[in-house]
Formats: structure tokens, sequence, C-alpha cells
């Protein structure tokens, strides 16, 4: 989770009320702990993005917790009604404890 996350919203400055789509993708490897490393032959611990958490101007306007099928380098895709300017700020959590956080302005008009 070094990488930073491409971060993409349809309308960074839309009318009030107006619908956005949001598209976030982070690069993860989403390792299940069911694989062995070739190498070694020991079971791969499992480090899967476990938390996603969008907030618009600090409040809480999307939230998921993928489970073990999500695939590596995971994508999310969202939509939100805009109702004031502010940051669009993303949180990912995995089970290794790492955080990753991104944010975007919107300026609603």
């Amino acid at each position: 989770m070094n990488k930073p996350p491409r971060i993409w919203v349809s309308n960074e400055k839309p009318a009030k009320g107006d619908i956005l789509r949001v598209r976030a993708q982070m690069e993860h490897v989403m390792e299940s702990g069911l694989r062995t490393d070739p190498a070694t032959g020991q079971v791969r611990p499992r480090n899967l993005m476990s938390h996603f958490e969008a907030k618009m101007a600090g409040k809480l306007i999307f939230t998921w917790d993928p489970g073990i099928s999500i695939s590596q380098n995971p994508y999310i895709e969202f939509t939100f009604k805009a109702q004031q300017s502010g940051d669009l700020t993303f949180l990912w959590k995995d089970d290794a404890g790492q955080t990753l956080t991104a944010k975007k302005t919107i300026a609603v008009g």
C-alpha cells in the first residue's frame, strides 16, 4: 500500500443536488492466506484489504468491508448526492494494520 491510490470523481465542481460518481483503486496484493510460497513451501500469511470508507466534509457517506473473494488491486465505484463543498476523503485498512488515505476537494456551486 505504498503507491497513492487512483481517484476519479465525475465532477469536482457540481451544483447542489447533482449525483457524483466516484471511482477509486489502490494497489494491494490481497493475499488470501490459502496459497503457499513455491520457494519455501510455507503458507503465505493472509493480508486482505479489510475496510474502506469515504467521507464528505467529515460525514461518512460510504463504507465497505470486503471479503476474501476480492481480487488484487481492489477497485470500488459508488455514487452520492452533492450537498456541500469540502474534502472527499478516503481510507483503506488491511489485515496487517496498514492504512492508506487520499482526498479530493469538491466545490459545490
